[in-house]
């Protein structure tokens, strides 16, 4: 078992040496030097000395997003999943991630038969009546077939792409590694909290992968939307889906951006737009549950006028009680209440305790000034939220994944609605939603239901007091009370300083070798080879050897 262990190591160290040229290449060599993983590059790219690139664009944004785009699938996911987080990266750098695009050779045919008779225990021909070879769309996890049942349904089948999990853990590994590195070496890293940034990314990509996952998603809004009159969700065939096949119903309708189209089939665009958007609106107040990327590609209109919502990969989920923190947001920002704001916020626990709050509830101050009084026509959801969100991270205040997601999702809605419908406005369409969430609030069986469950809690509050004052004091009696301090990079220093005087160390054992070999040769000491001791020889050989060896650890490592 020890060979592929061995194997995998000297591939996680090319991965590195591939991401270090990347860094060089794309002028962020420094952060590579910082976090001192410089000296992982290959010694060909170090003594070859690539040569930067896009050194004129100005742009470290843009050079990013080629990076990613140049370091593959797995990169590019985790820039799309950055691209939502307004509140972790600069505004720059998530217009610019935003446009990252998957541009992946499709596979053959005969691998999706194999993945297919493995997952679903039969082949192509015993489980489809037909099955085109050519897929309709491919993409870096996978792609999709259309196909036929042996029913005569239609449908469309998503296959993952082969060896993709394996591709995609071995690239997490890395990014945890060097995740730490960067929190451990720079200190204004920990800003951003990067480790926190690639869990994220690992539990989005690995939803992402389980095509079971996506079909439960897909059933949820089928029954979210059963007795929609104009929303249609294509069903899911459980018997021909498994964790990396998904087989949906094919939707027969026109892309929601084929305009052309659309119009001779005599749809209203503006029409189409309210509708998506109301059944956006329902997901969030009423279901708690939201598709997250709502673009025109990902909505059909059918030749009966109902609209098909596509794609279930990427949905969001949203408890009781954080829809009721949303609401209780939009209450103090109708109110103009920044106290009442700024506790929300500790509520969601991303608050930092060393946070300036003074500031924090001015800049709020100013922002909901700017738009108190003015009518809901003249608000731009998307403007306000990415204020909200620049707002946000320049306080680091931290948002929780889902209310990342549903800005995001939120923000692609309102761009398909523009899209669709220049002239339309999301809030206008959310305000009646929002007030018939509120007075839902307000209803005496909801404020029963509430301060009951306060009561509960308050109770096994009160009843675990006790044992837990007692479980303290009975742990600094014994002593074991403990005071954590934060050394900021002081382990840093101490690797450093251990890392310098082991190769001095070093040095001077190989400076003893020399001289000790040197005296032998002097004492004429047999034996002798070409005339001269054979043991000064071989001392000067092993010293030779260890100081060419020492010199090549100095080149890689970047470090004299």
């Amino acid at each position: 078992m020890m060979k592929p262990r061995k194997l995998h190591r000297y591939t996680m160290i090319r991965r590195y040496g591939k991401i270090v040229d990347a860094l060089i290449k794309y002028e962020f060599g420094y952060l590579a030097d910082r976090m001192g993983i410089g000296g992982i590059r290959p010694l060909k790219s170090r003594i070859r000395r690539q040569e930067k690139v896009h050194k004129d664009t100005g742009s470290g944004a843009l050079n990013a997003r080629l990076m990613l785009e140049e370091l593959g699938p797995t990169y590019i996911k985790l820039g799309q999943i950055l691209s939502m987080r307004q509140d972790l990266i600069p505004p720059e750098y998530s217009k610019e991630f935003s446009r990252l695009q998957d541009d992946v050779q499709p596979f053959g045919i005969e691998e999706v038969e194999k993945l297919i008779k493995e997952e679903l225990g039969a082949g192509i021909d015993d489980l489809f009546a037909d099955f085109e070879d050519l897929p309709i769309a491919a993409a870096s996890i996978g792609q999709v077939h259309r196909a036929k049942l042996k029913s005569g349904d239609q449908v469309v089948v998503k296959v993952q792409r082969p060896g993709i999990r394996k591709t995609i853990e071995a690239d997490l590994d890395i990014m945890y590694s060097i995740a730490a590195f960067a929190e451990e070496h720079l200190p204004e890293a920990k800003l951003y909290r990067p480790v926190e940034i690639v869990g994220e990314f690992e539990r989005s990509i690995k939803a992402e992968l389980d095509y079971a996952q996506e079909g439960r998603n897909a059933d949820h809004f089928f029954r979210n939307f059963r007795d929609h009159p104009r929303i249609y969700i294509p069903r899911v065939y459980w018997d021909y889906t498994s964790a990396k096949i998904l087989t949906l119903e094919y939707i027969d309708g026109v892309k929601s951006s084929s305009f052309d189209e659309l119009e001779r089939m005599g749809a209203d665009r503006a029409d189409i737009a309210i509708e998506v958007l109301k059944a956006f609106m329902k997901q969030i107040y009423e279901d708690g549950f939201f598709h997250a990327d709502l673009h025109p590609g990902n909505v059909f209109i059918m030749k009966d006028g109902r609209i098909a919502l596509l794609d279930f990969g990427m949905a969001g989920f949203l408890s009781a009680d954080m829809r009721n923190l949303l609401i209780d947001d939009l209450i103090a920002i109708t109110r103009g209440d920044t106290l009442l704001y700024v506790e929300l916020l500790r509520d969601l626990g991303s608050i930092d305790d060393d946070a300036d709050i003074t500031s924090l509830k001015m800049d709020i101050d100013n922002l909901l000034y700017k738009y108190y009084g003015r009518p809901l026509s003249q608000l731009n959801t998307a403007q306000i939220l990415e204020e909200m969100i620049n707002l946000l991270r320049k306080y680091q205040v931290r948002i929780p994944s889902n209310i990342a997601l549903l800005s995001k999702g939120a923000m692609t809605a309102e761009s398909f609605g523009s899209i669709m419908d220049p002239h339309i406005n999301l809030t206008v369409i959310a305000e009646p939603f929002a007030k018939k969430a509120i007075k839902d609030r307000l209803r005496l069986t909801n404020i029963a239901s509430s301060a009951y469950r306060d009561f509960n809690s308050w109770s096994r509050v009160l009843h675990r007091l006790p044992i837990k004052f007692s479980h303290i004091l009975d742990i600094a009696e014994r002593g074991y009370l403990k005071l954590r301090i934060d050394s900021h990079g002081f382990d840093r220093i101490v690797a450093e300083i251990d890392a310098a005087s082991n190769r001095l160390a070093f040095s001077l054992i190989i400076s003893a070798i020399i001289v000790g070999s040197s005296l032998i040769i002097q004492t004429g000491m047999e034996p002798y080879i070409w005339g001269v001791p054979l043991l000064g020889v071989m001392g000067f050989l092993v010293a030779g050897f260890l100081g060419m060896w020492l010199v090549i650890y100095i080149l890689r490592t970047g470090r004299i």
